[in-house]
């Protein structure tokens, strides 16, 4: 898989990509992420990529031909382009699951007060990790970016990314390590039973508790 990032801040980018399972990740060949500087698609010696918006209003917009010219630099036949954008789908594990089956995404991070509406004719979708407006959209795609390579076969293993929150439509059931007891708080029973039906059993119960205690929207689903 090959991620492509357009941004105007690709230094933000430095620890993310040299960290844990990220870092192995394209150290092992399994995805390649690379960064682009949009102000090096910019028209103009200043290497300015917004500016005001037309009919007046508050703050800058990103322009569109940067944009433009940086996607059609390096879309390919199968590439599946991305905008972060608080007016975008909700980034999910389900959407997390279907973008980890892409060869080649781009993902364009907005800043400032927008982009030109023109860049949805060249875009398969806005993607929004929450009803929350943050001051750029390069957290978001690291977001986006670990949920996605996390799932990339290989990269973790198959049983954990299977035992995780969300990957069946619920939430994970509660977990212990030692010691057994501390400060009156102890384990519960069944999981030092080593009765591997019954903790099987509980596990799929809690589940359902735990889901309908913290996220019964999830159940509504």
């Amino acid at each position: 898989m090959i991620i492509d990032i357009l941004t105007i801040f690709p230094d933000f980018y430095t620890k993310f990509l040299e960290t844990s399972i990220i870092h192995r990740a394209i150290k092992d060949h399994k995805v390649s992420i690379r960064t682009h500087d949009l102000r090096d698609f910019a028209h103009n010696k200043h290497r300015q990529i917004d500016d005001t918006p037309y009919g007046g209003g508050v703050g800058m917009l990103m322009q569109f031909p940067p944009i433009y010219d940086a996607v059609k630099a390096l879309r390919k036949e199968d590439t599946k382009v991305f905008l972060t954008s608080p007016q975008g789908k909700i980034f999910t594990q389900e959407v997390a699951n279907t973008m980890a089956t892409f060869s080649h995404i781009i993902i364009i991070c907005g800043h400032y007060e927008g982009v030109d509406a023109r860049i949805e004719h060249i875009i398969d979708g806005e993607l929004s990790i929450g009803d929350v407006v943050l001051t750029n959209g390069d957290i978001p795609t690291m977001l986006i970016t670990d949920a996605i390579v996390r799932l990339i076969p290989d990269v973790i293993m198959e049983a954990s990314v299977k035992e995780d929150s969300l990957f069946d439509g619920v939430l994970k059931y509660p977990q212990y390590t030692k010691p057994e007891s501390y400060q009156g708080f102890d384990v519960p029973k069944v999981l030092l039973s080593g009765h591997h039906a019954n903790i099987k059993k509980w596990r799929e119960e809690q589940k359902q508790i735990v889901t309908s205690k913290k996220r019964p929207d999830l159940l509504k689903k």
